[in-house]
């Protein structure tokens, strides 16, 4: 029976950022195969060291936000974001959300990400928190599998689309839905035009 390393949690700090990155770009070369494992490492992009470091002190600074790291023998080896919620905007019901849980393929079925998740549920068990949320990337299909099988459920669905496409996607809709009614309003004012001729011939 094989021995389970030593693995050592701490938060994560500006000067992980190379050892982060690192992490993050393996996890997206380890991906499953497919249509959506495609379009979630086209949405990836590898940053530079200062990029990452900023967003990391950004991340940071963030109230009731956690980035939680996994190491063994002193190398990086998962890591997660911790967030502390609502569950709505209306109520005070507290949640825990647990984003990129990243774990190095070359660790995997070694206790990372249950170590991970411990520490983040406590994290949330300190905040008062009743639910723990886990969001991870939709062709994560072990991840999804270790989650379900201790417990969680599937509550809701995540897209994403680039703000760019957004805001030009509802601007056609918008100007299409416009000239659809104007189109609409001319045929009916012909309508009634034919009708009316129609009605002072009789």
């Amino acid at each position: 029976m094989s021995v389970r390393p030593h693995i050592v949690l701490r938060d994560a700090d500006r000067e992980d950022a190379p050892a982060l990155i690192s992490l993050w770009a393996e996890c997206a070369g380890g991906s499953d195969e497919g249509s959506e494992a495609f379009t979630q490492q086209s949405l990836w992009r590898e940053p530079g060291v200062a990029e990452a470091a900023a967003a990391l002190e950004f991340n940071l600074s963030q109230r009731d936000k956690r980035i939680i790291v996994a190491l063994i023998d002193g190398e990086m080896v998962g890591a997660t974001v911790c967030t502390v919620g609502t569950l709505t905007p209306i109520n005070l019901t507290r949640v825990l959300i647990v984003t990129e849980i990243q774990v190095s393929p070359r660790y995997r079925r070694k206790s990372v990400a249950s170590t991970l998740l411990s520490a983040a549920a406590s994290y949330g068990e300190e905040h008062n928190c009743e639910i723990v949320v886990a969001a991870i990337p939709v062709q994560s299909r072990e991840p999804h599998r270790y989650l379900t099988k201790i417990g969680f459920n599937q509550i809701a669905v995540v897209r994403a689309i680039q703000a760019s496409k957004l805001r030009s996607r509802l601007t056609m809709k918008a100007t299409n839905s416009r000239d659809t009614g104007k189109l609409i309003a001319v045929r009916r004012t012909l309508r009634r035009r034919t009708d009316a001729r129609g009605h002072s011939r009789t």
